[in-house]
């Protein structure tokens, strides 16, 4: 057996927006925290992210959706007080840019296809406008003129996750949280009777020891622990800048294949394709340049643009697209994956609600939705979720 290291009350594995969030909430309700992380702090999916804060505009139908869609609304009302908190905490500024979203229509089939989404967003009462082509482009003059239909969801926004994870960084190490970086956990480590203690480390025979674990490892959390079948789901996206300065845009655009995120300096995230291709991060020509082109067509001055960096990253995918956030079929072992391409909109709600399960808290509304969240749902013969929350069986503490 290796050294056994100190004993910290959670050690969150895992270091990108999600596992960063959970430290500092924990931290906050007086817990001792220790964060691994097999790379950087902040330098896997996170940072890859466009940063869109979007419920509004992602809302899917069906169940499994309306589900995510709560999830997120209540998540995108903790964000401007998540923000400033973090801001005062860190002193690092965020670049939360509350302009707004346009969701647009190039042609006959997409305004179609517009219309049915504004119907149900309008059926959920959910914040939008629906606009014409020239109000769409009164309101984003650089939109190529063949705009045929839009709407406006005025309360999804944007933040810069690299500032974010700048900050929470910041932030986590004023409060005195543990960061360990280049410290890849090998294995999840249990009791006798079953309980996470720990986990050992990859490399140094080291184990560190913990009252909870918590699993905050995105596309990679399977190779930690069975049981939640969270998979990858490659995104290829370019961050560019534009010489002129910022102005060129001020809302986040979506488009049928892609969408165009602007930062306050003049910088733009073009992203992201949808690819199942497992761990390959490699980038590939196809992707590239099919995001080009989709973006030409709907702001020409993309071309004028400068590239940066071309980025690849792993989404955590779920089979239903709601996280898994709660305890597991293990006891003393928390879940906080899966949150798809939401990772940033999710992490204040995420970290809210693992907080209020470390002391054993959760409020009403939030054990709704741990039950809506619940990792187990995909055990051999678990209820459904939409089961399962309608039913109140899923339990909320191990």
């Amino acid at each position: 057996m290796g050294k056994r290291s100190g004993s910290s009350d959670v050690l969150v594995i895992g270091g990108g927006a999600i596992g960063l969030s959970i430290a500092w909430r924990a931290r906050a309700r007086g817990m001792s925290v220790t964060v691994l992380e097999r790379g950087v702090l902040g330098g896997g999916t996170s940072r890859v992210a466009a940063g869109m804060l979007a419920p509004v505009a992602e809302a899917e139908f069906g169940d499994a959706g309306r589900r995510a869609l709560d999830l997120g609304l209540r998540s995108a009302a903790l964000w401007p007080e998540f923000a400033a908190e973090l801001e005062q905490v860190s002193g690092v500024e965020l670049d939360l840019l509350r302009t707004g979203t346009l969701v647009l229509a190039r042609d006959q089939d997409e305004a179609r296809e517009l219309e049915r989404q504004i119907a149900f967003r309008d059926a959920l009462g959910l914040p939008t406008r629906r606009l014409r082509a020239s109000e769409t482009r009164d309101r984003e003059p650089a939109l190529a003129p063949a705009m045929r239909l839009a709407y406006e969801a005025p309360d999804d926004h944007s933040v810069d996750p690299r500032r974010m994870l700048e900050a929470l960084c910041a932030a986590c190490e004023a409060v005195d949280v543990e960061l360990r970086e280049h410290s890849p956990a090998a294995r999840i480590e249990f009791d006798a009777e079953g309980r996470a203690t720990g986990a050992a480390l990859a490399e140094g025979g080291e184990s560190l020891l913990a009252d909870r674990v918590v699993i905050a490892t995105g596309a990679w959390s399977p190779q930690l622990q069975g049981g939640v079948p969270v998979r990858p789901v490659r995104g290829q996206l370019l961050r560019l800048r534009d010489p002129a300065g910022p102005g060129m845009l001020g809302r986040v655009v979506r488009f049928e294949g892609g969408y165009l995120v602007p930062r306050a300096d003049g910088r733009y995230v073009l992203g992201a394709t949808v690819e199942e291709r497992g761990f390959d991060l490699e980038p590939d020509a196809g992707g590239v340049y099919e995001l080009l082109r989709e973006a030409h067509e709907i702001v020409p001055g993309v071309r004028e643009l400068k590239i940066e960096e071309l980025c690849v990253g792993l989404r955590p995918g779920m089979p239903d697209n709601a996280p898994a956030i709660g305890f597991g079929e293990r006891p003393g072992l928390i879940w906080a994956a899966g949150h798809h391409r939401n990772g940033i909109l999710l992490a204040p709600i995420t970290a809210r609600l693992v907080a209020s399960l470390l002391v054993e808290s959760p409020a009403d509304a939030d054990a709704e939705l741990l039950r809506a969240c619940d990792p187990r749902r995909f055990a051999p013969g678990a209820p459904s979720s939409a089961e399962g929350a309608a039913a109140g069986t899923a339990t909320v503490l191990a």
